[in-house]
């Protein structure tokens, strides 16, 4: 695929709020995700322990929906939450935090961005490292293989410009639909009553790392094609998860605060704290663009 990325990362932030009538089309269809963040990325079951054992475990977060007319069903903390028989349904993704970011040549505002975004250059700081997310690596392919609009084209009718430059579907977009996504990219949680109080955490956007490690685990220990979960894996990325530390969740924690005081005080966005946050901490740095 060839797009033109530059001043863009429209796949890797919200932008809605910076157009008068944005396109939710994530809450189009039937199964409406329970979190408000964009463009989640749906990381793989590999993508989940590479992180884990990388030392990235508090940078995931998980996603569950609403049900469908006719889909199994769980109810927690009062919400209908999507299930296979009695186990809740979820994927996990990587966290967006608020970054004072300036996409398609507009002024710099707080908007949810990609916790491995450089807010500065709009670049990913792991893009040509080894923990790149399959699905990240293969967008907007899948999209094009599917014969649905690309994040890029939404970008382009929004803002003007050419965006996806290539638009011809790769042949080798591994687009995991159905049943064959069971245990490689959605997960089956065990018990629902485990969590409660979790649900109205995410509802509220106040979810803990333990919430976020409790997901994480039963995501590394599933099993390909089942809603299978191995108890020993399972509790292992589970407590490595929750005892994460990395410059991520570190910054991400940071950003959450610097938007609220920013909010607070009517403040600007500076992309340039992004040095004294991520970098500072050990965030890779990124080329820049030529």
């Amino acid at each position: 695929m060839e797009v033109n990325c530059e001043g863009c990362a429209g796949c890797c932030l919200d932008w809605r709020p910076l157009v008068a009538a944005p396109d939710d089309h994530e809450r189009r269809g039937a199964r409406p995700p329970l979190d408000d963040t964009y463009n989640l990325v749906p990381l793989t079951r590999e993508d989940v322990r590479e992180f884990v054992d990388s030392g990235y475990g508090d940078a995931l977060t998980p996603r569950l929906w609403s049900p469908a007319e006719g889909d199994d069903r769980v109810e927690i903390d009062g919400t209908a939450v999507a299930a296979v028989g009695d186990r809740p349904v979820f994927f996990v993704g990587l966290r967006k935090p608020p970054k004072p970011v300036a996409p398609f040549d507009t002024e710099a505002r707080w908007l949810p961005t990609c916790a491995f975004l450089d807010p500065e250059t709009l670049q990913c700081r792991i893009h040509d490292s080894a923990l790149y997310p399959e699905e990240c690596g293969d967008y907007p392919g899948h999209n094009l293989a599917l014969e649905a609009e690309t994040e890029c084209e939404r970008v382009e009718d929004a803002f003007g410009g050419e965006r996806l430059v290539d638009g011809e579907a790769p042949e080798d977009a591994g687009v995991l639909l159905g049943p064959q996504a069971l245990g490689e990219k959605v997960f089956c949680y065990p018990d629902a009553d485990e969590l409660t109080g979790v649900v109205e955490r995410l509802l509220a956007g106040e979810l803990r790392q333990a919430d976020r490690a409790a997901f994480v685990g039963v995501a590394a220990a599933s099993a390909p094609g089942t809603a299978a979960v191995e108890p020993t894996k399972r509790e292992t990325y589970t407590e490595r998860a929750e005892d994460a530390d990395s410059w991520a969740g570190r910054a991400a924690a940071e950003w959450v605060q610097r938007a609220a005081n920013a909010e607070k005080r009517s403040d600007g966005a500076d992309q340039s704290l992004a040095v004294h946050v991520e970098e500072e901490r050990g965030a890779p740095s990124t080329p820049g663009w030529e």
